[in-house]
């Protein structure tokens, strides 16, 4: 069963030593770079959060609040480490991120971009009730950004 916890001294270079199948590396960042956008949008509410399996960080995500409309969270850089994955351990802690946010009741929805080319990311994301936003960043043309409502 998945927890989440935040990343403090004690943990953080459990989370940092954290990495992705080598076909993964161009859709997520490396862990190091994770934990440094979370300091980098600290005034953003950012908050980096580690999935946590009998005592073991078997992955991470940033949280941030956007700053511009329309506010609302936005959940960036969600990986689960090679050696942990498949167990369904992103799904539990997808919900468990999806719920806290929910609670948290900032604002009505989460949005997430993917690259189009990530088909596994899109299909977690769908399950968990995201839904391709219509929106396309001139910046990434070769993602997909997805909104999960919270109140729904």
């Amino acid at each position: 069963m998945i927890t989440l916890t935040g990343i403090t001294e004690d943990n953080w270079m459990e989370a940092a030593g954290l990495s992705v199948k080598e076909e993964q590396r161009g859709f997520v960042a490396p862990a190091i770079g994770i934990l440094a956008r979370g300091y980098v949008y600290r005034y953003c509410n950012a908050r980096v959060h580690a999935f946590v399996n009998d005592g073991i960080i078997v992955g991470i995500a940033l949280t941030r609040e956007f700053t511009d409309e329309p506010l609302g969270y936005d959940l960036q850089q969600f990986m689960i480490d090679e050696r942990y994955q498949g167990r369904g351990y992103g799904s539990e802690a997808l919900q468990l991120i999806i719920d806290e946010l929910r609670n948290a009741g900032r604002f009505d929805h989460v949005e997430v971009c993917v690259k189009k080319d990530d088909t596994a990311a899109i299909s977690l994301y769908e399950k968990h009730g995201f839904k391709d936003s219509g929106y396309i960043d001139e910046e990434a043309p070769d993602s997909l950004n997805m909104i999960c409502y919270l109140n729904k």
